[in-house]
């Protein structure tokens, strides 16, 4: 079980504005490594950084290379960033084995150089960052993705006439550029056919949107593996980064049902139904508030026999 003391620290450090995702990501891992050295891993990625940014400074752009709109000199930046991480560190998507629980754990990800799309997409931000490269993320639905945005009203000497102002999206799963019409196909193969395209999907994605995307992927596997002692503690983490999220509140609930802690979970579900009582709700929450109402009912004779 994760401590309070680690619960405390992630929260600062994930609130934090500092932009570094990494030391939160390994503070994730230690739902599953609880003595992990966080310092060889950041070490990796200073090394990963140095070596990029040398890859990148000397890259040249091409006029005739760089997509139509899109600056060259930063296309060409990206693209040797892309090829260090990609072609030669073969950083890829674990399609084979996807709902293994190492994907979602940093150091498994850097170890084994292969994750799923938001932990391979903070490794690319992380190195990023350390050669000079500015990129961000984008939560889409789905599948994580990375930009670098081009410069806004930047001209090419060679071709004046051209303005480049298309950002560059970065699939660091495939390790490929994608078009704005590519991700809007990637949001229908992952969220249906009635999924509505809006271009706030491709917004940026802040520090602790990435981090809660992590761990929900994370206690979602834990949950499909019935391993809840983990997955209660990725719900500890989630409610360190969004006290708000009174869904989370009610799992963490039920999870401590689970684990035949009868006290935490009457807490946690009573806590959760005076707050959703205050929210809209469809029909299908209103009929899960009765059935957690009933459990509450059940929870309580259960604790009062204890005493």
């Amino acid at each position: 079980m994760v401590t309070e003391q680690l619960v405390r620290s992630f929260t600062r450090v994930a609130l934090s504005p500092d932009p570094d995702l990494a030391v939160a990501a390994l503070m994730i891992a230690r739902v599953e490594y609880p003595k992990l050295d966080a310092r060889p891993y950041i070490d990796l990625l200073d090394a990963l950084g140095h070596e990029a940014a040398r890859r990148v400074a000397a890259a040249r752009p091409e006029v005739d290379d760089a997509p139509a709109h899109v600056d060259p000199e930063a296309y060409a930046r990206v693209t040797a960033l892309n090829d260090y991480l990609f072609k030669e560190q073969r950083f890829v998507g674990n399609d084979v084995q996807y709902e293994d629980p190492r994907n979602s754990f940093l150091n498994e990800v850097l170890d084994r150089r292969t994750g799923i799309p938001v932990t391979l997409a903070l490794v690319y931000m992380e190195v990023a960052r350390r050669a000079g490269v500015t990129v961000e993320g984008i939560n889409l639905p789905g599948h994580f993705l990375v930009r670098c945005r081009t410069r806004p009203g930047c001209h090419h000497p060679g071709r004046p006439e051209e303005l480049h102002d298309r950002d560059l999206i970065i699939d660091a799963h495939h390790g490929a550029f994608l078009s704005e019409d590519a991700c809007r196909e990637l949001l229908r193969r992952h969220a249906g056919e009635e999924a509505m395209w809006d271009v706030h999907l491709l917004g940026q994605a802040t520090k602790q949107q990435i981090l809660a995307r992590m761990l929900l992927n994370l206690k979602r596997v834990y949950v499909r593996m019935y391993s809840y002692p983990q997955a209660k503690d990725a719900t500890e983490l989630l409610l360190a980064v969004d006290p708000s999220a009174i869904n989370e509140l009610r799992d963490r609930g039920l999870l401590a049902y689970h684990l035949n802690d009868f006290s935490g979970a009457l807490r946690d579900l009573q806590t959760y139904l005076q707050l959703a009582s205050k929210a809209d709700l469809d029909e299908d929450d209103r009929k899960e508030q009765a059935q957690i109402w009933e459990q509450v009912k059940s929870l309580r004779r259960r604790v009062a026999s204890l005493n």
